[in-house]
């Protein structure tokens, strides 16, 4: 996976993670260092850490602990709800990391600021790793554990993320129909409608292609955004050309190996949720109303950037 892209010059950030306790090196004034030692208790090994927050932001303020481990609310007796909950909670905190750095990637490219692009593309494939993982943890529910809880789920179901919605959209697997489990939520629906309705990412990055001089159809530049990407052949011709003479089209190049990265890691998500499906519930109806496995199984098949996968048999 691509992921050596290096942050430009004068922006590197200070060493060591910002909740360590590690401090930046330099010499204390002789009153801070008084004033610091008045705080830490008799054994040294604090390090100098501040204890005291009742006048500064601690840890728990920044992140809002407070609120993100109060939102775990099981509504059955079970013990294993508590797992269920965290671990889709958790999906949807990293799926909002994946719209805003994909998002942040989208801009990039209309710019055509392809570098800091590389780099986001990048993250949102290691994001996506590790919300493949997180089915491991879910793994160890077993089939009787989810049929003691799944009575009290109603008909909620992870097909309703609106935040998944958004980044199949986003990614260009579009359908229209897929607005309707948020109609009942407007706010929300207004958010799914604004991705669909506008170019997906990989629609981006064929008008980049134009822009570097590829005479892609004009028909493929200004097409019906609510529809989902559809192989088009001067897309592949242009493809074609940037992986037969890489050294000079080295951007387009790297940009296409960060999307295969990431249609691969996106497909690596999918077939992990079919399974732990499947080791779950069996073929059992989801609680949502579709198909369960058999429905995971067929978006299996669906091909997010086409031309970059046909024109490797073209080669």
């Amino acid at each position: 996976m691509n992921s050596g892209h290096m942050q430009p010059p004068g922006n590197d950030a200070p060493a060591g993670c910002p909740f360590s306790g590690a401090r930046a090196a330099h010499t204390a004034q002789p009153a801070q260092a008084a004033h610091e030692a008045s705080h830490v208790p008799g054994d040294a090994g604090w390090h100098n850490a501040q204890l005291d927050f009742s006048k500064s932001m601690s840890y728990g303020d920044y992140l809002s602990l407070n609120s993100i481990l109060d939102a775990q609310h099981p509504l059955s007796p079970d013990h294993n709800e508590m797992l269920f909950i965290i671990q889709h909670q958790t999906s949807e905190l990293w799926m909002k990391l994946a719209l805003f750095e994909l998002r942040g990637a989208l801009d990039a490219v209309r710019t055509d600021a392809l570098p800091p692009a590389f780099k986001m593309l990048a993250r949102v494939s290691r994001i996506l790793e590790q919300l493949v993982q997180a089915w491991n943890v879910l793994s160890t529910m077993t089939p009787s554990e989810y049929s003691a809880m799944r009575p009290y789920l109603g008909q909620s179901s992870g097909f309703q993320s609106y935040q998944y919605r958004q980044l199949e959209f986003l990614l260009g697997n579009k359908n229209v129909q897929m607005l309707q489990p948020h109609a009942h939520r407007p706010d929300i629906l207004e958010q799914v409608r604004a991705t669909l309705e506008a170019p997906s990412f990989y629609d981006e990055v064929v008008r980049l292609l134009a822009r570097r001089g590829f005479p892609i159809a004009a028909e493929r530049l200004e097409r019906d955004w609510t529809q989902p990407t559809r192989h088009d052949e001067t897309v592949e011709a242009a493809w074609l050309e940037v992986y037969r003479h890489p050294q000079q089209h080295w951007e387009l190049y790297e940009m296409a190996e960060e999307l295969v990265d990431l249609e691969d890691a996106f497909r690596q998500w999918r077939f992990r949720h079919v399974t732990t499906v499947e080791r779950i519930i069996g073929f059992k109806q989801g609680t949502g109303g579709t198909s369960g496995a058999p429905y995971l199984r067929k978006m299996l098949d669906v091909v997010l950037f086409p031309e970059l996968w046909h024109v490797r048999t073209t080669l």
